[in-house]
């Protein structure tokens, strides 16, 4: 059996660090200073994931395409704004933490695996949207062909501290209709705000805005990608509460995103997560092919 490798180079601007898998014909492509963000992944040598490199490259943009990283929430906000303790705040949609740099803690690879540990940590800047002390710590690992993003929020305040994160990963694929396995009975059709059974289906042609599967009980998805002929399976912790889907008219993808809770949550506080004072909150997301 061949060993797992990692390689590191530069594109663009970028350091880019490679888990490779020769026995999958698998890897896993990050840059952490790009917001820490995965911007491939593919088995048996089938690239799964969509990536406008424009976006990618252009230091000001928001990467379309990878896997961006949503936190310390994901979706919008309310006028961009949202009330903590009396005090008004204002963040971007998703957050900020795929618009700054990470930190590289540890890589490597052997004969079973390959990894790379990233950590981002609060400083002035991110206080002045989330006034919180904070280090979050990823995990990319890359074992049998399966992609796992081991997650641990750890709160370094002294009170508790709110989170909602998520992911937002591209899938390369022109079918914006596809045939989603999952037990959720309901999704919130954002496009007329309207909930509807899942029998309604959940063709994105069309659709401008997102739809937000509302009631999974088992926290895995699995859908086919029709160009590849084989089908991706997404699993997750239990705080993945929601998976979100959306496309872009004329782009050959479709985004299917676990949250931890729907979009404006910070302005409902109804489903936030909170983390206890000098704990952590780990959790994992896992993507494979079948």
């Amino acid at each position: 059996m061949l060993m797992y490798e990692i390689k590191r180079y530069k594109d663009g601007h970028y350091d880019i660090y490679e888990l490779i898998d020769p026995s999958s014909k698998a890897w896993v492509k990050a840059a952490p200073e790009r917001g820490g963000i995965i911007i491939g992944y593919g088995v048996e040598n089938t690239e799964l994931l969509y990536l406008n490199n424009e976006t990618f490259q252009d230091e000001q943009a928001n990467v379309r395409g990878g896997i961006p990283v949503l936190f310390p929430i994901a979706g919008q906000l309310e006028n961009g704004q949202y009330e903590w303790e009396g005090t008004s705040y204002t963040m971007k949609n998703h957050g900020f933490a795929r618009n700054m740099p990470w930190e590289v803690v540890e890589s490597g690879a052997s004969d079973d695996e390959a990894f790379l540990t990233i950590r981002l940590k609060s400083n002035e800047e991110t206080k002045k949207s989330y006034p919180f002390d904070f280090e979050v710590v990823y995990t990319y690992r890359l074992q049998n062909g399966m992609l796992s993003i081991e997650q641990e929020y750890r709160n370094e305040s002294d009170v508790e501290m709110p989170v909602y994160p998520g992911f937002h990963p591209y899938f390369k694929t022109a079918e914006k209709n596809l045939a989603y396995c999952t037990d959720a009975k309901s999704f919130l059709d954002y496009n007329d705000g309207q909930v509807k059974p899942i029998e309604d289906g959940l063709n994105l042609n069309g659709k401008k805005e997102s739809l937000a599967l509302l009631d999974a009980a088992k926290k895995r998805i699995e859908f086919p990608i029709p160009e590849f002929s084989k089908s991706v399976l997404m699993e997750y912790g239990e705080e993945f509460r929601y998976v979100v889907l959306w496309t872009e008219a004329g782009k050959e993808f479709v985004c299917v995103e676990p949250w931890f809770a729907l979009t404006g949550e910070f302005n409902r506080k109804e489903e936030l997560a909170f983390i206890k004072p000098k704990e952590a909150l780990k959790t994992c997301l896992s993507i494979s092919v079948k």
